[in-house]
């Protein structure tokens, strides 16, 4: 419109933002961001730590006991507390408030004990208090987007996030590594307080007002959300299972410490593949079968690690699984979406995020008990991966006969109803 003035009260039309960037989710989109961060630099920090520097069967040990003994209270409390924080305005973001304090105040105390063995059950505390932010954010999206057709989106994004920051944050954290693990676990500290800061901004919601009813419980048992959340949890017990198996076989065999670095760094680029991927090919594929080809493509991922072998078959297969989880996800979270409209969204995720993280803590304990062989870890996870496959293909096979014999005999008795209607009476 040059040489010509606007209309009174005219504005230039800017693009509209994305539907599911509120301001509310763009918070908690900061937020992610930032614990992803942290989460990276304390990954990058126990790669140059004494991990690195004992032997394998002390570590295994080590571990092993840390993991039971910080995860059996996660495991009793959460179906506990869950629900009650669930229904508590504000609950939600005052466990992710509390999950960054936590990773800030035991990060500060990781710095003087680098080198001694409080450095176990420090490091997985940082783990439990990250899946339990994970648990807490997945409960956290239903409520600050502005419906729950945008759900699906909202992941993906914060999905995206994850794998970008992930990647981009590892960089720093190897260039501090070069001085130490102290001064990365310095700027992980420095991170968590930001991230504190930046969890009191996300609006305080109520995920759920009250109990599950009747209706809700059903369509969380359907067969096709039961099936489905099956096959997200077993690869998400390959996931753990892969990222412990990767570690001690790498400690094993002598690996430096920078190959830890390049398996994560697989992981997340995977993750974000799959974040990039899952949604346009949901538009075209449905998304059981997206759900199933992860599956297969997992176990094809192993099948193709066992005959490449070597360190760089870790890291293919790190990406590979990585992508497959991510997509997976997704899908699964749509399924949800669409078979149960009645269920409360917060509290359905949150309740299903809490069982995906245990079974990841169930695949993580097995190569820390037992030194596992790196081929026959692979093998392991294609085998379970093919069979998950089978099971879920089967499963959908004889669901969607039973749906369609009860269609059929639904409209069977209708027409049988009509006909005695429509029957002339005797005279």
């Amino acid at each position: 419109m040059s040489g010509v003035d606007a209309p009174a009260g005219w504005r230039t039309l800017r693009p509209s933002r994305p539907a599911a960037i509120t301001a509310p989710f763009a918070r908690l989109a900061r937020t992610h961001a930032l614990s992803t961060a942290g989460d990276t630099l304390v990954a990058t920090a126990l790669a140059g730590s004494l991990f690195f520097s004992i032997s394998p069967d002390a570590a295994r040990t080590q571990v092993a006991l840390y993991l039971v003994l910080t995860m059996a209270p996660f495991a009793v409390v959460a179906p506990l507390v869950g629900p009650w924080i669930d229904r508590r305005a504000g609950g939600r973001r005052t466990m992710v408030v509390l999950s960054a304090a936590v990773r800030a105040v035991v990060c500060l105390l990781m710095i003087d004990d680098v080198g001694g063995l409080l450095l176990f059950p420090e490091a997985l505390t940082v783990l439990v208090a990250a899946k339990g932010y994970q648990v807490a954010r997945a409960s956290l999206v239903p409520g600050l987007v502005r419906d729950e057709s945008q759900l699906v989106e909202a992941n993906s994004k914060l999905t995206l996030i994850s794998g970008i920051v992930g990647f981009v944050a590892a960089a720093p954290g190897v260039a501090l590594l070069q001085l130490g693990p102290e001064w990365v676990l310095a700027a992980a500290v420095a991170v968590f307080v930001v991230t504190t800061l930046s969890a009191y901004r996300i609006p305080r919601t109520r995920v759920a007002v009250g109990r599950a009813d009747p209706q809700e419980r059903a369509e969380l048992r359907g067969a096709g959300i039961l099936l489905a959340a099956s096959a997200m949890a077993v690869l998400r017990t390959v996931v753990g299972f892969l990222s412990f198996l990767v570690a001690f076989s790498l400690r094993a065999d002598g690996a430096p410490a920078w190959w830890f670095g390049v398996v994560l760094g697989a992981g997340a680029v995977g993750s974000l593949v799959g974040a990039l991927a899952a949604p346009p090919l949901r538009s075209r594929v449905p998304e059981e079968r997206i759900l199933l080809g992860c599956l297969v493509f997992s176990a094809m991922g192993a099948l193709g690690a066992v005959w490449q072998g070597g360190r760089l078959s870790a890291a293919t297969l790190a990406a590979v699984v990585g992508l497959a989880a991510t997509g997976a996800k997704l899908c699964f979270d749509s399924i949800v979406q669409r078979d149960a409209p009645d269920a409360n969204q917060g509290a359905s995720f949150a309740r299903f995020e809490a069982r995906f993280q245990l079974v990841w803590v169930a695949g993580a304990f097995l190569p820390v008990v037992l030194p596992i062989p790196l081929t026959l870890g692979e093998l392991l996870v294609a085998a379970l991966c093919l069979l998950a496959a089978f099971l879920y293909a089967t499963g959908r096979r004889i669901s969607t006969a039973r749906l369609t014999a009860t269609v059929a005999a639904g409209k069977a008795l209708a027409a049988q109803r009509l006909a005695e209607r429509s029957r002339p009476e005797a005279p």
